[in-house]
């Protein structure tokens, strides 16, 4: 998998935040998709521990945080999901995407939007923070400051990135 600068990239913005329930079931439908290069999850981060006021340094009991599977794949899921980000082979594999969500939120309203959304070359902190043999496909999906590494979701014979951004 390259990331070269001609794959288009779409986001999938549902106008509601998606549980870990909601977010697995839409994810086991996108990711059999052939044609996904990369894939990231974006939204509110979910802390361990409460970060501020009276309840501050205690556990975070919620029911947001947990950790689903996704083809075969656990992803730690601490994120509240707030929208997908693809990079697909070709804008064919985005109309799937539209079908895919047209059947899914029937609840709710989303849209779906085109356009260039990661980095797609190293720069300078991708540089410092995985040296000068980085892998291209994590490039623009990680957190600088974050200590853990991006789950990476394999599919068959391929590998689809799971990112997340706080």
């Amino acid at each position: 998998m390259d990331t070269a600068t001609d794959h288009p990239q779409c986001r999938i913005v549902p106008m509601r935040m998606l549980g870990p329930d909601t977010t697995k079931r839409l994810l086991e439908q996108i990711v059999v998709v052939p044609g996904i290069h990369r894939m990231l999850l974006n939204g509110q981060n979910i802390p361990l521990l409460v970060p501020y006021g009276p309840a501050r340094g205690t556990e975070n009991k919620t029911n947001l945080r947990k950790t689903i599977e996704v083809a075969g794949n656990a992803v730690d899921l601490h994120v509240q999901v707030g929208s997908i980000t693809l990079e697909v082979e070709n804008r064919k594999v985005i109309d799937t995407f539209r079908k895919i969500c047209d059947a899914f939120f029937v609840d709710f309203p989303y849209h779906i939007q085109e356009g260039k959304f990661m980095k797609t070359h190293p720069t300078l902190v991708d540089y410092a923070r995985y040296g000068p043999g980085a892998d291209r496909n994590l490039i623009g999906l990680v957190d600088p400051k974050r200590k853990d590494k991006p789950t990476l979701i394999s599919i068959s014979n391929e590998r689809v990135c799971g990112g997340y951004e706080i």
